[in-house]
């Protein structure tokens, strides 16, 4: 699933491709990518113009002249440019088409990924937005910490709660009890204050480097021809032995969830 760093990818490169561009049609070939009546998506976006494009967590939010509409791209969600004469492959569900002749398509091998009308001046206040939680940047230790505490919870559970932190999916939470040296299914109630400003520093890093790196490359992810680099500094995930100590790393379920550590490095506390 793209994560923060893969969605800001997406979002700088779209910018270079796609402000100042004016929608002429809209073209929706499965009607369930957009969340609400898709005839009112439709009829509200057509002829207006892409001012700005917005990121909150894993959302982009696209900024038109009087309209707004969010997109969550899920777990194999992108975007293509293309010539609008270039056919449509079977995996791309809604076109814009420009009136410069050409065209962006939303493309979703597993069609979970969803588009919304948003109102454009007050989106970051109004669902689904509202229940996110500050972006790591932006997190107070001390409310972190209020929240954590007392919760029985792994520690990887809690960092892919997007109400704690926004846009820290799989992969970086792996990788963030990696860099911290502790075991993922340590419940929450064990880090004290000053471990839980350490968290929020190391998610902040972490992001801050695969966002330089322009994301992590798995699967599916591109942003329009741009491949993520961070995956060649990627320590725990998908890895086979551990960069510290070179023993084995464990991959293990963490509430269902594809959990990467290294048992030597991460100690569990009960």
């Amino acid at each position: 699933m793209p994560e923060l760093p893969e969605v800001e990818t997406v979002r700088r490169t779209l910018k270079n491709f796609i402000i100042g561009k004016e929608i002429t049609k809209i073209t929706v070939h499965y009607d369930n990518i957009i969340t609400g009546d898709t005839n009112a998506f439709v009829t509200s976006l057509t002829g207006q113009t892409i001012r700005d494009i917005d990121r909150v967590g894993k959302y982009l939010i696209f900024i038109l002249d009087t309209q707004a509409f969010i997109s969550h791209l899920r777990m194999e969600g992108k975007y293509n440019i293309v010539a609008a004469s270039k056919p449509l492959n079977k995996h791309e569900h809604l076109s814009f088409l420009f009136s410069d002749g050409s065209e962006l398509r939303y493309q979703d091998t597993r069609k979970f990924g969803r588009l919304e009308l948003v109102n454009k001046e007050t989106y970051r206040h109004d669902l689904p937005l509202c229940k996110l939680g500050p972006e790591p940047w932006d997190a107070d230790p001390q409310a972190i910490y209020r929240k954590i505490h007392k919760s029985n919870l792994p520690i990887k559970t809690l960092l892919l709660d997007q109400s704690l932190m926004a846009g820290i999916g799989n992969i970086y939470a792996n990788e963030i009890c990696f860099r911290m040296k502790i075991h993922p299914a340590t419940p929450g109630k064990r880090l004290s204050k000053k471990r839980v400003a350490e968290l929020i520093d190391v998610s902040t890093e972490i992001l801050t480097q695969a966002i330089t790196q322009g994301g992590t490359t798995i699967h599916s992810f591109d942003a329009n021809g741009i491949t993520g680099l961070f995956q060649v500094q990627l320590q725990v995930h998908l890895q086979k032995n551990c960069s510290v100590c070179n023993g084995a790393i464990t991959k293990e379920m963490v509430r269902g969830r594809g959990t990467y550590y290294c048992p030597t490095c991460q100690k569990k506390q009960g």
